[in-house]
């Protein structure tokens, strides 16, 4: 065995929290909008013992969704856009964030014995954060239109 390696492996702790990949966060988001995607990167930063990061991705995710549901009750119904084009678009966003600001720490966590939430898990969040984004886009809606 290599004694870099033995060496890395008696001075590093395993780490017991579990965190979220790239291409969960892609999913979640996709599934549940900006504000899961959000809880997500939110909690890899506090896994990765960097609080402030987790205050600041909560408050553009809040502010993300607002502007979304609030544009979105602007658009007229005569302007067609594809159903699919803003969760695409808010995705990818939200994707390349994670890969840019926790790419690093999370292959390190790996590296160090860590372990990813499971795709069940994922799913869960995103449809309680579709519920979530659905029900506030709902109220938003009547109380701009009225």
């Amino acid at each position: 065995m290599d004694e870099e390696l033995i060496e890395k492996s008696i001075f590093t702790e395993i780490p017991t929290e579990k965190i979220y990949k790239e291409r969960a966060i892609w999913v979640g988001t996709f599934l549940g909008g900006p504000l899961v995607a959000g809880y997500l990167i939110a909690e890899n930063f506090k896994v990765f013992n960097d609080n402030e990061k987790a205050k600041i991705t909560w408050i553009i995710a809040i502010v993300t969704t607002i502007v979304i549901f609030v544009g979105l009750s602007f658009i007229p119904e005569n302007v067609k856009i594809p159903n699919q084009i803003i969760p695409i678009i808010y995705t990818a966003i939200a994707f390349s964030l994670a890969k840019r600001f926790q790419e690093q720490k999370s292959n390190e966590h790996i590296e160090n014995g860590g372990e990813y939430y499971s795709w069940w898990r994922i799913i869960a969040i995103g449809i309680i954060g579709l519920l979530i984004s659905v029900c506030t886009f709902i109220c938003i809606d009547l109380f701009v239109s009225h």
